[in-house]
């Protein structure tokens, strides 16, 4: 049986809050025929409804809704602001919430799910720029600005306008597990799980990529075998380059020494581990290269400053 969900968006909503999330749910039912999602799009009064960038959608009038929904999910945009005294409009989106399984946002799509009472005492985020005034505004908001989506009971919050893939992917990772998350994620060429970690504010490995053809393959090496010989000796042999040079001249284009590189890879490859599995802290250590738990928690608090436990309960969505 398909899951029916349904978008909410408003006169300048934020069309990637939309179509991002839409497109994965549409993926997933490609690849699921008839067990997976039925995208619907609502607005008051229906219609022609224009995004913040001048693209124009069909939706179904909220007031019209009726059955059984799956998941709720309220667009972002510019207009929210001004949306927030709609009181039809958030008393849809009330109405809607009561009977959905589960309710969602993205973006600053937060607010219309605070306006009508659905985040209270939940802990949730939103755009890193809306996030003090989510904070100020309903006292009774526990608002993180740092992850990209948060899970808090059935309620489902995201970040800045394409975090909405991210979540919709989780969604359906929940829904059909990871693997069929994974080929979504694969056949929209986007990232299952972000390399830098599910954080607004994290920063890519790759931030500098090197020049060289040699180096930029013994970096995607690097990246997928977190558990190999990946001491200066062996990836010089690797790169065919004397081991002087080869230290110079990685340090030159990426901007980290090869030893550093290395242990901020790994880090890294605990950090998606960490975010997705429920595998013990030692074999967390163990796959992603970094050996014990005593030096999983040393380069966490190096890098991030919080140990490996905090950093799974703060971006590790609750498994049901």
């Amino acid at each position: 049986m398909q899951r029916r969900v349904l978008i909410v968006v408003f006169p300048g909503f934020q069309l990637l809050d939309m179509a991002g999330p839409a497109d994965v749910f549409a993926t997933a039912d490609l690849l699921v025929p008839g067990g997976g999602y039925q995208v619907e799009v609502a607005a008051v009064g229906g219609g022609a409804v224009p995004a913040g960038n001048g693209v124009t959608v069909t939706a179904s009038a909220l007031g019209e809704v009726a059955g059984p929904i799956d998941t709720l999910l309220v667009a972002g945009g510019m207009t929210v602001p001004e949306r927030l005294a709609d009181r039809e409009l958030v008393g849809h989106v009330a109405r809607l919430a009561a009977g959905a399984r589960r309710v969602a946002s993205v973006c600053n799509g937060a607010f219309l799910l605070a306006e009508a009472g659905l985040l209270d005492h939940r802990r949730v985020t939103t755009h890193w720029l809306a996030a003090h005034e989510l904070d100020a505004r309903y006292e009774c908001v526990e608002v993180d600005a740092d992850p990209l989506y948060i899970e808090d009971g059935n309620v489902w919050t995201s970040a800045g306008v394409l975090s909405g893939v991210d979540l919709a992917l989780a969604l359906v990772a929940r829904d059909h597990g990871h693997a069929l998350a994974r080929d979504v994620a694969r056949g929209l060429v986007v990232y299952l799980h972000r390399p830098g970690g599910q954080s607004q504010f994290s920063t890519p490995m790759r931030a500098m990529t090197p020049r060289s053809e040699p180096l930029r393959e013994l970096q995607a090496y690097i990246e997928a075998n977190p558990t190999a010989d990946l001491s200066v000796p062996a990836l010089a042999a690797r790169a065919g380059m004397s081991e002087r040079h080869f230290s110079r001249v990685f340090t030159e284009q990426t901007g980290l020494s090869p030893g550093r590189y290395v242990e901020r890879s790994r880090a890294e490859a605990a950090r998606r581990l960490l975010e997705v599995t429920g595998h013990p802290l030692d074999r967390v250590a163990r796959e992603s290269g970094l050996g014990t738990p005593e030096t999983l928690y040393r380069v966490f608090r190096r890098h991030w400053r919080i140990s490996p436990g905090d950093h799974r309960r703060r971006f590790q969505s609750k498994e049901k």
